[in-house]
């Protein structure tokens, strides 16, 4: 009877040990570290071809933007237009037919306004329009100095200015086109809008702020 209790023990023990044998190697495979992803292959560099067709895509890109706010039925072009400072005013021969902000009437000409500071202060232009609308958004053109703007205000019927839009103009200059547009839209105006103006920070865009034409869109 002792000797069966004895054989039964040590079965009992063995049992075990061949247990814990079989279980140790699913321990070590719950601990080894997750095999490591692949990193991912770098981007090919872009073909000459490719640069040229991107740079013709950007271009006929920008000429579309362009050609559907110069052919906006909503839109309309300054009359008239003053400013604050013009370039070359404080000289002996004072300011040039070619800066003064009479030539922000009309459509993008080539012809423009410049103002006398580069790094300093702040300069308004102001323009009017010929009939007054319901505003919902105002295009300005510059050829220099787009990133300076830091106001844009709205001339009611009755001569009060309502400001839609102030803060850091965040759209760089546009390297697409010729010129960069200076855009904002905002909720319709509950009165008429016959006028705009728009204040630019000098020392934000160090150099001469240029300007071609404003566009106010309404009805």
């Amino acid at each position: 009877m002792k000797k069966g209790l004895l054989i039964l023990s040590f079965a009992l023990v063995l049992s075990a040990c061949q247990k814990k044998t079989e279980e140790a190697p699913a321990a070590d495979a719950a601990s080894a570290p997750a095999p490591t992803a692949a990193a991912p292959a770098p981007a090919a560099e872009p073909t000459d071809e490719e640069r040229a067709r991107a740079k013709k895509q950007a271009a006929l890109d920008y000429a579309t933007m362009e050609d559907s706010y110069l052919n906006d039925p909503k839109g309309q072009w300054a009359k008239d237009g003053t400013a604050s400072s013009t370039f070359g005013e404080t000289s002996a021969n004072g300011a040039s037919d070619s800066n003064k902000p009479k030539n922000l009437v009309g459509k993008p000409d080539g012809r423009q306004w410049t103002n006398d500071h580069q790094d300093m202060g702040f300069d308004t232009l102001e323009v009017s329009f010929e009939k007054p609308v319901h505003a919902t958004e105002v295009r300005a053109v510059f050829d220099a100095g787009v990133e300076a703007v830091s106001k844009l205000e709205v001339k009611g019927a009755d001569g009060t200015y309502t400001t839609v839009w102030s803060g850091l103009n965040e759209e760089p200059e546009d390297q697409r086109g010729p010129r960069s547009w200076f855009v904002r839209k905002f909720e319709k105006t509950a009165t008429p809008v016959q006028g705009v103006k728009i204040t630019i920070a000098n020392n934000i865009d160090n150099g001469y702020k240029v300007v071609d034409a404003v566009q106010l869109v309404g009805e």
